[in-house]
C-alpha cells in the first residue's frame, strides 16, 4: 500500500504560511534541498486543495515546474469548475474515497501538499501515514496552521529528527493508525 505523507515547512508555533500567504521567513540550504530531492523522488502524486493550487499557481516559477514533472496532481475544491492542465484531476466531493483508491493503486508515495484543511479531513479519516516537517526558527503569531483540529487524538512515532542549517529542525513522524486498515 502506497504511504501518504504530509508535510513542509512551518514556523515554531505551526504556521505553513504567514500573515497573507508570506513566505518571506522561511530558509533554505543545502541540507534541507537534499531531503526534499529525495522526497520528491520518493512521490508521484501531489494531494491539495483549492487555497494550496491557488496559491501554487501564484508561486509558480521553473524551479516549480521541474519538480512536478512526472507527478499526477489531485486538486480537491467544491467551487473550482473546471482546471485545464494536463495531469491535474479536479475532484469536486468524496475526497476519502479517491485517497483509499489511489493508496490501493500502484505507484510511489503520495503527497498531502500545502494547507491543513484538506489535512484535517485526511486526519479525520485515518488516511494519513506519515507526517514531516522542516520546522523554522520563528514564532509567527498567525497566518495559514499547518494543523486543524482533526476532531481527535492523533499519536505519533517519531522516525527521524535531525538539526538543520540555518536553526531549521528537521521531524519526521509515523502515525499510529487508530483503526485496521480494509
Amino acid at each position: 500500500m502506497r504511504t501518504v505523507t504530509y508535510g513542509g515547512a512551518c514556523s515554531l508555533d505551526g504556521f505553513i504560511t504567514g500573515p497573507n500567504e508570506s513566505v518571506d521567513w522561511l530558509t533554505w540550504s543545502d541540507d534541507v534541498g537534499a531531503i526534499v530531492k529525495a522526497f520528491w523522488e520518493s512521490i508521484d502524486t501531489l494531494l491539495m486543495g483549492r487555497k494550496t493550487w491557488e496559491f501554487a499557481q501564484r508561486q509558480a516559477g521553473p524551479a516549480e515546474g521541474a519538480a512536478m514533472t512526472g507527478m499526477h496532481s489531485y486538486v480537491f475544491s467544491r467551487t473550482l469548475r473546471a482546471i485545464d492542465q494536463p495531469g491535474v484531476t479536479l475532484v469536486s466531493d468524496g475526497a476519502e474515497d479517491v485517497v483509499k483508491r489511489l493508496k490501493k493503486s500502484p505507484g510511489k508515495g503520495i503527497c498531502v501538499f500545502g494547507g491543513g484543511e484538506l489535512a484535517r479531513s485526511l486526519f479525520e479519516a485515518d488516511l494519513i501515514d506519515e507526517v514531516g516537517f522542516n520546522i523554522q526558527p520563528v514564532l509567527l503569531g498567525s497566518g495559514t496552521p499547518g494543523f486543524r483540529d482533526a476532531k481527535h487524538r492523533i499519536d505519533l512515532d517519531l522516525a527521524e529528527c535531525r538539526q538543520l542549517a540555518k536553526g531549521c529542525v528537521y521531524v519526521r513522524y509515523r502515525v499510529k493508525h487508530k483503526r485496521r486498515r480494509r
